[in-house]
């Protein structure tokens, strides 16, 4: 099938999708690597990923060829039956991992869904009916659906959905005195994000996580990891909370499970999986053979290739290199973050600074405005990083 001119491809975009999304005046086509293409032929350094998703880059050959023989072999039956790939990634997250059971579903929302549910069903199973509220962090991000979003600690996702869903309740980010005071009679379980990622790569102080869960295991409540961004080796760790030493009860994946494949999981101890029984929790799609036999190729590569102390040595490399840049532009704050996932704060907006890279061949991120966020592809290489910084410092030279 040819490739549809540019304008064409937006036009008839514009006319037929849901307005969700502002999207970047460009039509991707083709990708290899840590390098996409354009509809015109123009290559693009890829340093957003799917936003966290594809870590091993696109196109890779174990995930391309994985895909393609499970897809003509067996592409959905229903969960209702035992397959094979379904049972061998979750053996491997289990092994990999605290938990001893795997939910799979199909986007970190779900994940955060079932999460949710789980706490609230082990609260009543322990003969604590009266324990339904999850308290969350201001400046968090959890999903779109309209408990993950009521679970979001930020305004603007709220806006237009109130009356939100009841059981949530927000305290900063950071702030253990703020989570100790608010923990009440009523809370089942404290959601939060190791880093928060749309908030802005907000890292944890030193003691938050740990302090998290002895409060969790002080009031006889769920500590929930939302590792859905930070998960899968983004921060160079297969985990995030493992830099912290610090382990939840229950965890949520997505993104960089199956490098762009929706997946979602949610991993949780025995004595809290055994509240989801035969019919309190369920999903059509959630680990399909297609979709977890992707995810395996995934996970035998960061297994076999090294991709994870990769990510580290890439992520401190990039790091300094991003801070070499603050020295000298006096409009950058901060540079924050672990392995390949970094912000850079801004003291203006940053969404200049990802159109002049853009134009210069160079996708990067934006979130809360002032925050330019650096997710590439877990495999990105050093030249590739040099490549970038140049066109990077040029863009915020720019900026008043």
């Amino acid at each position: 099938m040819a490739i549809m001119a540019k304008n064409s491809i937006m036009e008839l975009a514009d006319s037929v999708l849901a307005r969700t999304y502002g999207r970047q005046p460009l039509c991707l086509v083709r990708g290899e690597g840590c390098t996409v293409w354009d509809s015109e032929g123009k290559s693009y350094l890829d340093f957003v990923a799917g936003l966290a998703v594809c870590i091993l880059g696109h196109s890779h050959p174990a995930v391309a060829r994985a895909v393609a023989d499970q897809a003509a072999k067996l592409v959905h039956v229903s969960n209702i039956f035992y397959t094979e790939p379904q049972a061998r990634l979750a053996s491997w997250l289990v092994a990999n991992s605290f938990a001893d059971r795997v939910f799979f579903c199909n986007s970190g929302a779900e994940a955060n869904e079932a999460a949710i549910k789980i706490a609230r069903k082990f609260a009543k199973d322990s003969g604590r009916p009266e324990r339904y509220r999850v308290l969350a962090t201001r400046g968090s991000f959890h999903g779109r659906t309209l408990a993950t979003l009521s679970a979001t600690g930020q305004e603007k996702i709220h806006h237009g959905f109130e009356p939100l869903v009841d059981g949530f309740d927000h305290v900063p980010f950071n702030d253990l005195a703020a989570a100790q005071k608010a923990v009440g009679d009523k809370t089942c379980a404290i959601l939060v994000e190791p880093i928060q990622g749309e908030g802005g790569v907000c890292m944890p102080g030193p003691g938050y996580l740990a302090g998290l869960r002895k409060l969790c295991d002080d009031e006889g409540i769920l500590l929930i990891f939302d590792e859905v961004q930070t998960g899968m080796g983004r921060t160079g760790r297969l985990f995030a909370h493992e830099h912290f030493k610090v382990f939840p009860h229950v965890m949520t994946l997505a993104k960089g499970l199956a490098n762009g494949l929706p997946i979602g999981a949610m991993l949780a101890e025995e004595r809290v999986a055994a509240s989801f029984t035969p019919g309190t929790h369920a999903t059509t799609f959630g680990g399909t053979p297609l979709v977890c036999a992707g995810a395996l190729a995934v996970v035998n590569t960061l297994d076999e290739q090294g991709v994870l102390a990769q990510c580290r040595q890439t992520g401190e490399y990039l790091k300094g290199r991003l801070k070499e840049i603050a020295v000298q532009r006096p409009v950058v704050k901060e540079v924050r973050g672990l392995g390949l996932m970094l912000g850079m704060e801004l003291s203006v907006s940053g969404l200049p600074v990802v159109d002049a890279m853009r134009e210069k061949g160079f996708l990067i991120n934006c979130t809360q405005d002032k925050v330019l966020r650096f997710l590439p592809p877990l495999i990105v290489s050093k030249e590739e990083v040099d490549a970038m910084i140049p066109a990077l410092d040029k863009a915020l030279g720019t900026l008043v």
